[in-house]
């Protein structure tokens, strides 16, 4: 190539190489560029030459002492308090129902009558007997004191007088013979009333008006349960039956009825009975709990969520789980300083759910601590915090026992976390 040539590509190749510059250098660099130019730039973690630190965005909220209830949790079975099935004790025909199904029946109620005629009749003979011997036994001791005044002058020998005397005993014991026969057929007639043994609710009708009835029918009449109060049976694993016990000793422990929700309670009751032996098939223990009913939430065979009061720790520092992040060395929280910066504070934890953290050591009352917004975080980062109970985000740890409480049966052993908290796992420089 010619030096002229060589001269036309140089240029060429110039040309190409501002025009790629145009089209490719990013605008918003050249705004970045003058806003440095400016001094405007705000670096992350502050710095030195006149440039300021970026304020990271975070949820927080105070960490509270609050009594914290402890809960065992467990799915049990509801059943009648009480459960009988109502059979006819007499042979004979049904000549009335005077019950409707599913009414609520008090105990000694009538709910069907047998035809007694028989058993009327044979009530009838009885008494008749009884007043037959009655008067025979009249006469004989009307005899026996005229011989007992003869036999005082030596009119009638004394073997006649001893006779007369064993002929009322006698008629005496077919008296009372009489009278026991009467008291059982009015004891077989009062059974032609089919009377509810217990007070509950009835259940479908096995039998219709007017068909014969028989003592030895397997079905009976009806089936009444009582279901208020009613009973609810539920396992609980036999590793907490040392402080079942222990709080079982102390006095009744409470329990609670769940709603599917796993949140609302829909009945409070006591436990009345801890079963004598473990399941060995299954590793559990059998407990009964009793619980009013009174708007009959609970019904036989349903299953039930339960859960079991058995300790409450007074006074101890609550933060909500998602404050509590995990990183190679152990549990810890982010911590707002004074000056809005942060700072990592490990921590030990004593119970957690999923709601809140009981801390054992590392965290006071009244420190501020991040709930969200950790990916950002690190030792003395400069944040801007908002409340997380303005956000609707955490719990604020001052419920009830009954809303907010620690479950050992969701974190597993008594002093151990349960793995996996609510925020993002992050690691602590």
């Amino acid at each position: 190539m010619t030096r002229h040539g060589r001269k036309i590509a140089i240029v060429l190749a110039g040309l190409i190489l501002v025009t790629a510059a145009v089209v490719y250098w990013p605008p918003w660099q050249t705004t970045t560029q003058q806003q440095q130019g400016k001094g405007g730039f705000r670096k992350k973690g502050g710095g030195g030459g006149g440039q300021t630190a970026e304020a990271v965005p975070v949820l927080s909220i105070d960490a509270r002492t609050a009594d914290v209830p402890v809960y065992l949790d467990g799915v049990g079975t509801a059943r009648a308090l009480n459960m009988v099935t109502v059979k006819p004790q007499v042979d004979g025909k049904l000549i009335s129902v005077s019950f409707t199904e599913g009414q609520e029946v008090a105990k000694g109620f009538v709910l069907a009558k047998i035809d007694p005629t028989t058993y009327q009749a044979a009530y009838d003979q009885a008494v008749a007997k009884k007043a037959q011997d009655a008067a025979l036994l009249a006469n004989q001791k009307l005899d026996l004191d005229r011989y007992t005044r003869l036999a005082a002058t030596n009119a009638v020998n004394k073997q006649q007088l001893d006779t007369q005397r064993a002929l009322v005993a006698q008629t005496e014991a077919l008296v009372n013979l009489d009278q026991a026969i009467i008291d059982n057929a009015r004891a077989i007639l009062s059974y032609t009333d089919i009377t509810a043994p217990i007070a509950g609710r009835t259940g479908i009708r096995q039998i219709d008006e007017g068909n014969i009835v028989r003592a030895s029918d397997p079905n009976g009449l009806v089936v009444i349960t009582q279901i208020k109060p009613i009973t609810v049976f539920f396992n609980l694993p036999q590793q907490e039956l040392p402080e079942i016990n222990k709080a079982f000793a102390e006095g009744p422990l409470p329990v609670q009825a769940m709603a599917t929700d796993g949140r609302s309670v829909v009945d409070s009751g006591k436990v009345t009975v801890i079963d004598n032996q473990v399941d060995q098939t299954t590793g559990t223990v059998r407990l009964r709990a009793e619980f009013p009913n009174a708007d009959l939430q609970l019904w036989p065979g349903q299953f039930v969520n339960v859960r079991l009061l058995i300790d409450t720790l007074r006074q101890v520092v609550v933060v909500p789980t998602a404050a509590v992040q995990r990183g190679p060395n152990g549990t810890f929280v982010y911590i707002i300083k004074d000056d809005n910066k942060v700072t990592v504070r490990p921590v030990s934890i004593t119970q957690q759910d999923d709601q809140r953290a009981v801390i054992a050591t590392g965290l006071q009352s009244g420190e501020h601590v991040v709930t969200t917004g950790f990916g950002r975080l690190a030792e003395g980062t400069l944040v801007e915090a908002s409340s997380a109970e303005t956000a609707g985000q955490v719990s604020t740890g001052q419920g009830t026992p009954q809303n907010d409480p620690v479950d050992r049966r969701k974190r597993g052993e008594r002093g151990k976390a349960k793995q996996g908290s609510g925020g993002s796992a992050s690691t602590p420089p």
